[in-house]
């Protein structure tokens, strides 16, 4: 089978399960009709009626009608708590990217040093064993505490959790280059920073760019998580503030976007993956 006529197939294979899973939805919500009955209690302690209702959990249609709302005006801006879903995923992208980079221009250093040096490996590998567990939302306290900035502790957070990805696999790619490469090199006299950069960081570089990778992906999910604590602005804050108003379609809408981002931040660290492995 050749990989066009694979390809083929596959996206075909991808159409019918997307269409099959569009017609299960659909008749899934069909019968729930369009107004469900609030509790009372709920609707008074909300500070609404009980006819005002809660919305039933919307169809592929109408799904498909909002998103193509928020598409037609994605940068809107009518106050704090009403912004199009352009400026949201603005303000997380802005956020991600700079705790990313934060974390490539730490990670990378040390994990060369670690990957290079069988002393620091040593001397450092208790603190990342004890620090790569922590949760990077449970930094969230501590970095509202100190930095009194909720934007720049969701960048902390970000930089926290891909941090580990890169570091590591910086250390084991440099750790992993060939010893006769490093030794013909040695013999020629090479320095250690012109080694590092013309044999070692070549050599590691698929292995760099898939801990890139899994940071990006681990860094688009948290960042999520962390507008929803902080609030204000970004995707998260959004989906927040629309499960609040009661707006299930909305909800539904931006998870739509986050994933379609998320694959495409996946998609250009994947490229550029790629692209060294298999030069072009």
């Amino acid at each position: 089978m050749t990989s066009s006529s694979l390809t083929l197939r596959a996206a075909l294979v991808s159409i019918l399960l997307f269409a099959a899973f569009i017609l299960a939805w659909h008749l899934g919500v069909r019968g729930t009709g369009a107004v469900q009955q609030m509790d009372p209690e709920y609707a008074k302690l909300m500070g609404l009626t009980a006819t005002q209702g809660k919305s039933a959990m919307p169809g592929p249609l109408d799904v498909g009608a909002k998103l193509w709302e928020h598409v037609r005006r994605p940068f809107y801006d009518n106050g704090p708590n009403d912004k199009g879903v352009g400026i949201q995923l603005a303000f997380s992208i802005a956020r991600v990217a700079a705790g990313y980079l934060l974390a490539v221009l730490v990670a990378i250093p040390i994990g060369f040093l670690i990957g290079m040096s069988p002393l620091f490996s040593k001397a450092l590998d208790p603190f990342i064993q004890v620090l790569k567990p922590i949760s990077p939302l449970a930094w969230m306290p501590l970095a509202l505490y100190t930095i009194k900035d909720s934007s720049l502790s969701a960048i902390f957070v970000i930089f926290i959790c891909s941090l580990w990805p890169m570091l590591i696999n910086t250390a084991f790619g440099v750790a992993a280059v060939r010893k006769e490469w490093l030794n013909v090199a040695r013999t020629l006299e090479v320095g250690t920073l012109r080694r590092a950069f013309t044999i070692i960081l070549p050599a590691a570089a698929p292995t760099i760019l898939t801990g890139m990778r899994i940071s990006i992906g681990i860094a688009w999910l948290v960042i999520v998580a962390a507008e929803m604590l902080v609030g204000g602005t970004g995707i998260g804050y959004f989906v927040w503030n629309e499960w609040n108003n009661l707006s299930i379609t909305n909800v539904i809408t931006a998870i739509l976007l986050i994933g379609v981002v998320g694959m495409l931040l996946d998609l250009i660290l994947a490229r550029l993956t790629r692209l060294v492995t298999f030069p072009e």
